[in-house]
């Protein structure tokens, strides 16, 4: 087999593919199978802030009974539910420590500065290689203004790192005004890794009934050509290591990422639909590719088709379609 080593927020790991944040990771069983698998990186299942918010609102709103205005009776059980979400974290860590020797990446999903600064210093406690913040939020506020919410991402970001010392990676959408100013500001923060994109809950129409229903989970293969330009673009223009996430369902889509400069990629949903074996077929797609090719490591091709490196940069800077539709005959 070639070289397949790379990184992951600045970890030395054997294999590209990082499998993301999801519930594929939140056992010690599934985090076995997964590195047996090739997983160079796991990123363990999120920890949820809007998770403990409903819990707090479905088991102690309803049964406050006579201890409704009791304020202590409050912050008491907004500390137990904390505290317990925190505890079974932290033990997973610790059993899946023993188990595996692949990096196991802690993930916080986070709308506020609160006490996540809290839970980041026991997860560091608790053995984790590094800290994923997927810190995307919808912005439909309308008073709020771009740079301001931009400011908030920053904040969360320097006051976490200001408590933990382990690599840290943030999660982002690719809903910004610049996207390309917003990464370099983030990058500037001290980060180690810039993961493109996370996917997020989408709403759907069941017609029939007239509800709102949640909408499909999975990303579909079609998806990885979003990160894919921001990746190439972004490549070599960043203080960080840049981390290609969404869509990437086959070998032949990771290559792509690697060669729009990504020194890693995220995988999800194709592990949901063929299993943990999938990795393996993946890394096996890609061993091919390289053989074929004549690279014998993932750093004799890593990027040569960046922005940076292309002959023709403008072409990944359109968005309109000119010739295409223009000659296609129906």
């Amino acid at each position: 087999m070639q070289n397949l080593n790379t990184t992951f927020i600045g970890i030395p790991i054997s294999s590209p593919i990082v499998v993301g944040s999801c519930g594929l990771s939140s056992t010690v069983e599934g985090i076995e199978k997964l590195a047996k698998a090739g997983a160079g990186a796991i990123v363990l299942k999120s920890v949820f802030e809007e998770e403990i918010l409903m819990e707090y609102e479905k088991n102690v709103l309803p049964n406050v009974g006579p201890m409704g205005n009791d304020l202590e009776f409050f912050d008491y059980y907004d500390y137990q539910i904390k505290t317990e979400v925190l505890n079974k974290y932290v033990q997973l860590i610790k059993e899946a420590r023993e188990k595996v020797s692949v990096p196991l990446i802690a993930s916080i999903n986070c709308r506020s500065t609160s006490e996540w600064m809290a839970y980041a210093v026991k997860l560091e406690e608790a053995g984790i290689s590094g800290l994923e913040l997927n810190l995307f939020r919808l912005p439909f506020h309308t008073s709020q203004t771009s740079e301001q919410l931009e400011d908030e991402y920053i904040t969360i970001i320097n006051k976490i790192r200001e408590k933990v010392r382990v690599p840290l990676a943030v999660k982002i959408s690719p809903n910004f005004t610049n996207l390309v100013n917003f990464a370099r500001r983030l990058s500037a923060t001290g980060i180690q890794a810039l993961v493109m994109f996370n996917r997020y809950f989408n709403i759907d129409f069941d017609i029939k009934n007239e509800q709102v229903i949640s909408g499909g989970a999975y990303s579909n293969a079609a998806e990885y050509m979003l990160p894919l330009r921001w990746t190439s673009i972004l490549s070599n223009r960043l203080e960080c290591e840049v981390v290609a996430s969404t869509g990437i369902h086959t070998g032949e889509a990771a290559i792509k990422m690697l060669l729009a400069g990504a020194r890693s990629v995220q995988v999800v949903s194709a592990i949901y639909k063929n299993g943990p074996t999938h990795i393996r077929a993946m890394l096996h797609d890609i061993d091919s590719w390289m053989k074929e090719k004549g690279y014998e490591s993932i750093d004799d091709f890593r990027g040569n088709l960046s922005q940076t490196m292309a002959d023709n940069p403008e072409i990944f800077e359109r968005v309109q379609f000119m010739k295409y539709f223009s000659d296609h005959k129906a």
